[in-house]
């Protein structure tokens, strides 16, 4: 059985949320297609921001949770 695609919209922003709140620079974006490079940075500012405010580790699982579940 096949899965199904996963949305690569869903992807980028996670993988951009998790490199930002890991404090990795934006300009380690891997992807190319403009729309979906631009989901990446939008969770990469979004991971930072919260990166900034301290919501890391046992502090930020409770955002990590709704990031992860797409």
């Amino acid at each position: 059985m096949k899965r199904q695609k996963r949305d690569m919209y869903a992807r980028a922003f996670k993988r951009g949320y998790l490199a930002g709140v890991s404090g990795k620079s934006k300009d380690s974006c891997p992807l190319e297609q403009p729309e979906v490079r631009q989901e990446w940075l939008n969770g990469w500012r979004e991971g930072r921001t919260d990166n900034w405010e301290g919501m890391t580790g046992v502090s930020g699982i409770h955002k990590l949770a709704t990031v992860t579940a797409t």
